[in-house]
């Protein structure tokens, strides 16, 4: 698919079939969240657990009422900060965002559907993931990013969100 194809048919996709997305795919949406700019070289904070089993999924799933997606997609990656490697220590959302990002547009690219479910800054939802992965102190989990095949009835398109009037130059 054409970069700016990508860019303007990714949206957010809530249901999935049951095939299982295989695991180059996953790997390459890994590595596309990797090529994130970040705000110091080689001090990116990201980190990655991949869940597939459907446990872990339905756990993901009950920590709040947003994400309940979570148990219903076939794979959910979690994006981790591991604040202790971040030289810019109040910057980890900002990295873990862009990489997020790429991870979705990564996965538009491939077929695959995306659904990033906001989990930082709220306290209760990032130690609640925490406690399920037993994380370390230092280490805060960003999001959860569904990943799967699009059911029948929903795909990636494009949906004009262009608004001029949002628009300044030089000045507000």
């Amino acid at each position: 698919m054409e970069f700016e194809e990508v860019i303007k048919t990714r949206r957010s996709i809530r249901s999935y079939t049951d095939t299982d997305v295989e695991d180059e795919f996953i790997t390459k949406i890994l590595k596309a969240g990797m090529q994130a700019p970040g705000s110091r070289l080689k001090a990116e904070p990201w980190e990655f657990i991949v869940v597939k089993d459907a446990e872990t999924r339905e756990k993901l799933g009950n920590v709040a009422p947003n994400t309940k997606k979570a148990g219903e997609a076939p794979v959910v990656i979690v994006p981790l900060a591991n604040i202790n490697r971040a030289h810019y220590k109040l910057m980890w959302q900002e990295d873990m965002g862009a990489c997020t990002e790429n991870m979705l547009l990564e996965a538009c690219n491939l077929g695959l559907g995306g659904l990033w479910i906001g989990v930082a800054p709220v306290e209760d939802r990032m130690n609640d993931i925490a406690e399920i992965f037993s994380l370390p102190d230092g280490v805060k989990p960003y999001c959860m990013v569904c990943i799967g095949y699009p059911a029948d009835d929903v795909e990636n398109r494009f949906m004009d969100k262009f608004d001029e009037s949002r628009i300044y130059y030089e000045k507000y």
